[in-house]
């Protein structure tokens, strides 16, 4: 958690988005103001958000489109956008354990398939595969990762949640 009194922009997003389904007027308004005066940012309860998901620095410029789809367990850095394109109806829908990094810019109608990366500062027009490592203006295709669950373990230092992997006991495992 970050910002005022430590309060980062997605508590008050998640806050604001349990008001609204309850139906409570105002008070899910008052809370997305609160986002944008308090850090800078506009993340309206319309969206959807999965659980998990963080916010770099507080949630410091960030900014996302009201039909966007997020999944969960991402990372979306200070000054992202995820937004719509002029001329083009809809919001991008981002998959599972996606890492934004700072200054992205993720745009139109767009999917961003589970585990993928996206450099920081790139704009990215076009759908990203899962595993898929992506960078520059506009984004181009890095690195597609053959494992991208093996590559999260290994950089993460943990599974995932919700990721069941068959263990092999220990009796049938090679022996050295």
């Amino acid at each position: 958690m970050g910002g005022v009194m430590g309060v980062d922009a997605m508590t008050f997003y998640r806050l604001a988005r349990r008001l609204k389904k309850r139906g409570v007027p105002l008070l899910p308004a008052v809370l997305r103001k609160a986002i944008y005066y308090l850090h800078s940012s506009y993340i309206p309860e319309d969206a959807e958000i999965g659980e998990g998901t963080q916010l770099g620095y507080g949630g410091i410029g960030v900014v996302i489109h009201k039909a966007a789809r997020i999944g969960r367990n991402c990372l979306i850095s200070q000054q992202v956008t995820i937004g719509g394109r002029s001329g083009m109806e809809g919001a991008p829908v981002i998959g599972d354990y996606v890492r934004m990094g700072a200054g992205a810019k993720i745009l139109g109608n767009i999917h961003i398939g589970d585990f993928a990366v996206i450099g920081a500062n790139a704009v990215v027009v076009k759908d990203v595969a899962p595993g898929t490592v992506v960078a520059g203006v506009p984004a181009r295709v890095i690195r597609q990762d053959p494992d991208p669950l093996g590559t999260y373990q290994r950089e993460m230092g943990e599974l995932p949640p919700r990721v069941s992997l068959v263990s092999v006991p220990s009796s049938s495992r090679l022996r050295q």
